[in-house]
């Protein structure tokens, strides 16, 4: 039995993208959180992302690196994750 990765996905350019690929994530039973930078991508295709992520329970949060401590809080998210995704 292998021990559960976690695994960090930033969404900072195709942020709908970046959801998507998180939501397929998560089959495989790994902790999948992401980070999305700025705010969370609107429309359609990512309220459909954003639907499958909740029913996953997997956490988002928006990350402003313009604020005082926003790289500091990513680069300890990224430092305590398996594995890294930046979309």
């Amino acid at each position: 039995m292998t021990e559960k990765k976690r695994i960090l996905m930033i969404a900072a350019q195709k942020k709908v993208e970046a959801l998507r690929m998180a939501s397929g994530l998560t089959l495989l039973d790994d902790a999948v959180s992401i980070a999305c930078m700025v705010r969370l991508p609107e429309g359609a295709d990512a309220a459909e992302q954003l639907e499958a992520l909740e029913f996953s329970e997997v956490p988002i949060d928006v990350v402003d690196l313009g604020e005082e401590n926003g790289i500091q809080a990513l680069a300890l998210r990224i430092v305590d994750s398996d594995v890294v995704f930046c979309v």
